[in-house]
C-alpha cells in the first residue's frame, strides 16, 4: 500500500502538458511497483513477523526519505510546525499502521491477490465520507459505490465458504477503511509544505508504532532472524526501495508532470497487476469468486475514478 499524498488541482498548463516517454516510465513504475507490493508482503510475512517486519521497513524508508530530501532541498526542509508534525503522525498512524498494518497482518492467511483486490475499494469508502461530511459527491459516483459493495460481497465469499481465513479478509477490509480515512483526513489536515517531508514523517510514525504493536503482539518472542528466508530479506529490501520510495518518488513527480486523470489510473491498474503477479509467482488460484468480484470492483473503481477527475 501507498503513502498518500493531498492532491492539489492541477493548473491548465500541467493538464495539457505533452505526455512524454519519462512520464509512461514513471505511470509504468507505479503500475508495476505499486502492483506487485502485495506480493512482496506475501514473502515476507512467509518468515518474518508481520507487524515487525513493516515497522522496519517504513522506518527504514522514511529514514532515507528524510535523508534525500535534506539533501535535495537542506536541513530546512523537514522543519514542520508542532500542529503539522501532530497530523503528520495521526496521518501515519492511519494509513501505515492501521492501513497497511492489517493487510500485512491478513497476508499471513489471505492470497496476496485477493487483498489487492479488497483494498481497491479505498475510492469507493473516500466517496463514501466525502457524503458523510455534507460533501456530495455525484449521483454517478454514488452508483459507483454501490456496484462497488456488490463486488466485496463476491469477494468476502472465500471466508465465508472457509476458502480462506474470513478473519483475514475483515482485516483486509478494515486496513482498507483505515486508509480511506487516513486519506480523507490528509486532504483536511495541515501537514508540511513538502509532500516528501510530510511523507517522511508519516512513515516514521507508522513504522514506530508498528514496532509496538508487534512487542506487544509478543513477535519478538524466540524470533530467530536466522530463519528469515533469503526470500522475505529480498523482499523486504524491495518493499523499502522501490514500493516505498522508488513508486512514490514516481507518482509525486507524475502528479506535477502528466495530467491527474492519467496518473489515477493506477487506482484500477494495481490490483490487476497483483492477481496475476500472486497467480503466476505464487501459484494463486483464480477463483470465480476473485474474477468476478475484482472484476466488479475494479469497474466500480473505474466509474469512481473517472467521475472525480472529471469535476
Amino acid at each position: 500500500m501507498r503513502i498518500s499524498t493531498p492532491v492539489e488541482p492541477q493548473p491548465a498548463a500541467t493538464r495539457h502538458r505533452k505526455t512524454t516517454g519519462a512520464v509512461w516510465t514513471a505511470l509504468l513504475l507505479v503500475y508495476v511497483v505499486w502492483g506487485s507490493t502485495y506480493l512482496g508482503i506475501r514473502i515476507v510475512v512467509e518468515t518474518m513477523p508481520p507487524f515487525l517486519s513493516a515497522g522496519a521497513r517504513f522506518i527504514t524508508a522514511g529514514l532515507l526519505l528524510a535523508a534525500a530530501v535534506a539533501w535535495r532541498y537542506g536541513p530546512a526542509a523537514l522543519r514542520a510546525t508542532r500542529a503539522q508534525l501532530g497530523s503528520a503522525v495521526l496521518v501515519g498512524l492511519l494509513l501505515v499502521l492501521g492501513g497497511n498494518g492489517l493487510v500485512v497482518l491478513a497476508e499471513t492467511s489471505v492470497p496476496s491477490g485477493l487483498a489487492a483486490l479488497l483494498v481497491a475499494a479505498v475510492p469507493m469508502w473516500v466517496a463514501v465520507l466525502r457524503a458523510g461530511t455534507g460533501d456530495r459527491p455525484p449521483l454517478r459516483t454514488l452508483g459507483g459505490v454501490l456496484v462497488g459493495l456488490a463486488g466485496l460481497v463476491v469477494l468476502t465469499s472465500p471466508g465465508m465458504s472457509g476458502q480462506v481465513r474470513l478473519s483475514g479478509v475483515l482485516m483486509v477490509v478494515g486496513g482498507s477503511l483505515l486508509w480511506s480515512l487516513g486519506s480523507f483526513s490528509a486532504s483536511k489536515l495541515s501537514l508540511p509544505g513538502n509532500p516528501f517531508t510530510g511523507s517522511a514523517y508519516q512513515m516514521l510514525a507508522g513504522g514506530l508504532a508498528g514496532v509496538l504493536v508487534g512487542l506487544a503482539r509478543g513477535e519478538h518472542r524466540g524470533l530467530d532472524p536466522a530463519a528469515f528466508s533469503t526470500a522475505s530479506w529480498l523482499a523486504l529490501g524491495y518493499l523499502v526501495v522501490c514500493g516505498s520510495l522508488v513508486g512514490f518518488t514516481a507518482y509525486v513527480w507524475l502528479l506535477q508532470a502528466a495530467p491527474l486523470s492519467l496518473v489515477s489510473t493506477y487506482a484500477y491498474v494495481n490490483p490487476v497487476v497483483a492477481v496475476a503477479l500472486g497467480a503466476l509467482i505464487l501459484d494463486e488460484a483464480l477463483t470465480w469468486p476473485i474474477l468476478l468480484g475484482g472484476g466488479i470492483v475494479v469497474a466500480a473503481v473505474v466509474v469512481i475514478v473517472s467521475t472525480e477527475r472529471t469535476k
